[in-house]
């Protein structure tokens, strides 16, 4: 495999880890939910991912990350470690499924514009094309599971609408910091100090974690090794090889992933309308992230070198 191929399919790979893991999250969340509050849940995580990151951190010798990575660190930390997780988790109580993964799918677009605004990111019309498809599947799967199945409360659509501003702030946040540490470090640090700002939480997750049941423990546990700190950590290695707005475009496969994993895992079948929204979304991504005629030169421009780490920084800090 030569070293422009290389470049282009690795970051690939870790953003399917990702999507893959993320998705799998909706559906643990919606068992261990019903044992823990959402700052006690959220905390749980975060504790969980943190020493997972830590235990690894160690092992790698990765050490402090630089200076000039702190501030993404501690921005990215508190709004998508730690604000997002608890605004998704106390407003997927008030709304239905598909509500909430209608809102949060917004987050992409934003983070789009905010990569264009602070990053300088392009916005070629590929990259608009396909979000725009990918969003349409997701409105379409969110609708469908919204059919027939309880309410949404005001304050819980406000929660996932501010779940999703914190995402898209957080990613922007954070990749100034993966060009200057590494997506290891980035990660680690983020998430301890999500838990940190969690840490309020604590006197709940001590109390539920009494009386819950193992099956919900464990499910917090999963999330924090998996969906947290291997599937965050993937993503801050494909985020420091690729533009913001091309890698959050690549989420838009998460709602048709938890239509697969919900069908397999919990045997809700999906019906036509569903399916067709999910495959939508995933032709929406495909069209996002393809290149078109001048991707020698992008996946050359692609190569983390010294130049481009100081023009993906922007000369700013988050």
């Amino acid at each position: 495999m030569d070293l422009s191929s290389r470049h282009r399919l690795l970051p690939a790979a870790a953003a399917v880890v990702t999507v893959l893991l993320w998705a799998s999250a909706f559906v643990v969340i919606r068992t261990a939910g019903d044992a823990y509050s959402p700052g006690a849940l959220a905390l749980g995580r975060l504790l969980a991912g943190g020493l997972t990151l830590a235990v690894l951190c160690a092992i790698r010798r990765e050490g402090w990350p630089p200076r000039g990575a702190w501030p993404g660190i501690l921005v990215s930390g508190v709004l998508w470690f730690g604000f997002y997780m608890v605004a998704l988790n106390w407003g997927e109580q008030r709304v239905d499924a598909g509500t909430a993964a209608l809102v949060v799918n917004v987050g992409p677009l934003l983070i789009a514009l905010f990569a264009a605004r602070f990053l300088g990111d392009p916005m070629p019309p590929r990259l608009l094309a396909g979000m725009a498809v990918s969003f349409t599947g997701a409105v379409i799967v969110g609708l469908s599971m919204s059919a027939g199945g309880g309410g949404s409360s005001v304050l819980g659509v406000v929660a996932c609408l501010l779940a999703a501003v914190a995402y898209a702030a957080g990613v922007v946040a954070q990749k100034p910091a993966v060009a200057r540490a590494s997506a290891l470090q980035v990660t680690t640090f983020g998430c301890l100090i999500g838990a940190a700002a969690c840490l309020p939480f604590t006197g709940q997750l001590v109390s539920e974690a009494s009386h819950a049941p193992l099956s919900a423990t464990l499910g917090m546990i999963y999330l924090g090794v998996f969906p947290t700190a291997l599937a965050f950590t993937a993503w801050a290695y494909a985020l420091a090889r690729t533009s913001a707005a091309r890698l959050g475009a690549t989420t838009y496969a998460v709602p048709a992933l938890v239509v697969l994993i919900s069908w397999l895992a919990l045997d809700e079948v999906p019906g036509p309308v569903m399916l067709g929204g999910g495959l939508l979304c995933l032709a929406g991504v495909a069209v996002a992230r393809s290149r078109g005629r001048t991707a020698p030169a992008q996946v050359a421009d692609a190569a983390p070198g010294p130049d481009r780490v100081r023009r993906a920084a922007g000369g700013r800090r988050p």
